[in-house]
C-alpha cells in the first residue's frame, strides 16, 4: 500500500507547470473534427435547446464523473495507463491483472491514430488549398471530383498523413513542458479567437439567425429514448474518455490541482467549443442551402464552394481550415502522447520513443490510405476497411475500456486513494461521484457498447 498522499507507481518524468497548460492541453485533446460538424448537427437533429439541456445532464451525470476516475488513476499511479491501472488496483489489495485496461485505451488510441491522422492530412491539404486559391470558381462539381482525387490518390494522401504526423511528433518531441504546453498555450487561444471571429463574420454577413434557430429552439417533442442514447453517447466520446490521453495528462497533474474542478472545466469548455462550431459552420450551411447531415462530405466537399461565395470568401476559408487543422493537431497530441509515454517506461528516451511511435502509426496508416482506394473493395461484413478500423476502436474498445475503467474506481479502487486524490470529503460531493461512478455512469456506458454491437 502506498504512503497516504503518495503517487502509487515512480514520479511522472514532467509535469504540467500549471492548471491552465493542463486545460489548454486536455480541451485540446478532447476537441477534434467530429466536434465541429458533428455535435451541432446532433444538436439540431435531436430538438435543438431541448437536447443540449438533455445533453448537460449527461455531461455531469455521465461524463464528468468517469473523467474524474481516469484523471484520479492516472495522477495517483503517475505512469502510463496501464502501469497507473496497476499501480492503483495492486495498491487496493486487487489484481494487478487490471493493467489490460489501460493496455485497451492504448490500442484505441492507437487505432484511432492510424485513420484520424489520415483525416487530418486531408484538412492540411485543404488549408493549402485555402491559402492559395480560396476555393475562388469552385462549384460543386469541381469540388466533389477534387475530393474524389485525393482519396484516388494514395501517395498524395500518404504525403498528407505524414506531414499531420511530422507536426505532431514534433511537438511531442519536445517534451511535456517545452512542447505541448508551448503548442498548446498558442494553439488553442489561437482556436477560440478564429472561432469568435468566424461567429462575428457569421452575424454580418448571414445565416446565423437560421443557424441559432436550428441549434438553441428547444423542440421536446423529439426528446424519446433514442435522444436520451444520443446525448449519452455525445457526452461520453465528446470529451475523450478511454482513449488513455485523459489518464496519461492526469499522470503529469500536480496535486495541487483539484480534479473535479478541472472535470467540470474541460467539459464546459468541450461543450462551449461544440457549440462555437456550429455558430461557424451553419450559417454558411443554411445560406446556401446546404445538407447539415452530410458529415465529412460537408467539410470537404460542399463547405468550400459555400465559403467561396461568400464575402471575403478567401479570408474566411484560411481561418476555417486553421480552425480545423488546429482541432485535429491537439486531438492527434493527446492521443500520440500516452503511447510515447508507455514507450519511454520501458527505458527509451523521449526521442527514440517518439520517432518509433510516430513511425508505427505511418506504417499503420498506409492501411487505411489504400482503403479508400487501392483496397476500397475489400470489405468485412458490411464494413469497408475503415469502417472495420472505426467500429474497432469506437464501438468495441472505447465503450468496454470506459465500463472496466468506471467498475474499477466504483467497485474495486480503494476508496481511500479515491477521496485523497479527488479531495472530497465524507460528504455531498463524495457521495455524489461515488454513487454515479458505479450505477448511472457503467449502465449508460453498457448501453453504448449494446447499441454499438447492435450495428453489426
Amino acid at each position: 500500500m502506498a504512503m497516504q498522499g503518495d503517487s502509487v507507481g515512480s514520479s511522472a518524468a514532467a509535469h504540467w507547470t500549471s492548471r491552465l497548460a493542463f486545460l489548454l492541453a486536455s480541451v485540446g485533446f478532447a476537441v477534434g473534427l467530429g466536434n465541429i460538424w458533428r455535435f451541432p448537427y446532433v444538436t439540431g437533429e435531436n430538438g435543438g435547446a431541448a437536447f443540449v439541456l438533455v445533453y448537460l445532464i449527461c455531461v455531469f451525470a455521465i461524463g464528468v464523473p468517469i473523467l474524474m476516475a481516469e484523471l484520479f488513476i492516472g495522477r495517483r499511479g503517475g505512469l502510463s495507463p496501464s502501469a497507473s491501472m496497476r499501480g492503483v488496483a495492486v495498491a487496493s489489495g486487487r489484481s494487478a491483472r487490471w493493467a489490460w485496461v489501460g493496455s485497451a485505451n492504448l490500442l484505441a488510441a492507437f487505432t484511432i491514430m492510424v485513420t484520424y491522422s489520415v483525416v487530418s492530412g486531408w484538412v492540411l491539404s485543404y488549408l493549402l488549398q485555402a491559402l492559395t486559391t480560396g476555393f475562388v470558381g469552385v462549384d460543386a462539381a469541381v469540388s466533389q471530383a477534387a475530393f474524389d482525387e485525393l482519396l484516388a490518390g494514395p501517395w498524395q494522401m500518404l504525403a498528407w498523413t505524414l506531414f499531420a504526423l511530422l507536426a505532431t511528433g514534433s511537438i511531442i518531441f519536445a517534451g511535456v513542458q517545452k512542447g505541448i504546453e508551448r503548442a498548446v498555450k498558442v494553439l488553442m487561444p489561437s482556436l477560440f479567437l478564429l472561432m469568435l471571429l468566424l461567429v462575428g463574420y457569421n452575424i454580418v454577413v448571414g445565416g446565423f439567425a437560421e443557424a441559432v434557430s436550428y441549434l438553441f429552439t428547444p423542440d421536446f417533442s423529439k426528446i424519446d429514448a433514442s435522444t436520451g442514447l444520443a446525448a449519452v453517447g455525445q457526452a461520453f466520446f465528446s470529451i475523450g474518455v478511454a482513449m488513455a490521453g485523459m489518464m496519461t495528462f492526469g499522470a503529469y497533474l500536480p496535486s495541487s490541482v483539484s480534479i473535479p474542478r478541472a472535470a467540470v472545466a474541460i467539459a464546459l469548455a468541450d461543450t462551449l467549443v461544440a457549440m462555437l462550431a456550429g455558430l461557424v459552420i451553419f450559417p454558411a450551411v443554411f445560406a446556401n442551402g446546404l445538407d447539415p447531415a452530410s458529415g465529412a462530405g460537408l467539410i470537404f466537399q460542399t463547405l468550400p464552394v459555400a465559403l467561396a461565395q461568400m464575402p471575403g470568401g478567401h479570408a474566411v476559408s484560411i481561418m476555417f481550415f486553421l480552425l480545423l487543422a488546429v482541432a485535429a493537431i491537439t486531438s492527434m497530441v493527446g492521443l500520440t502522447e500516452p503511447l510515447v509515454h508507455r514507450a519511454q517506461e520501458r527505458g527509451w528516451s523521449r526521442r527514440r520513443s517518439t520517432v518509433t511511435v510516430v513511425s508505427a502509426i505511418a506504417i499503420c496508416s498506409v492501411v487505411s490510405v489504400l482503403g479508400y482506394n487501392m483496397w476500397s473493395g475489400i470489405s468485412v461484413g458490411s464494413f469497408d476497411i475503415n469502417g472495420v478500423l472505426d467500429f474497432f476502436a469506437n464501438q468495441m474498445l472505447l465503450p468496454l475500456g470506459g465500463l472496466f475503467i468506471a467498475l474499477f474506481a466504483g467497485w474495486f479502487a480503494a476508496p481511500d486513494l479515491a477521496r485523497q486524490e479527488l479531495n472530497l470529503s465524507e460528504g455531498s460531493g463524495w457521495g455524489i461521484w461515488r454513487t454515479l461512478i458505479r450505477w448511472p455512469v457503467p449502465i449508460a456506458i453498457a448501453l453504448i457498447f449494446a447499441a454499438g454491437v447492435s450495428n453489426l
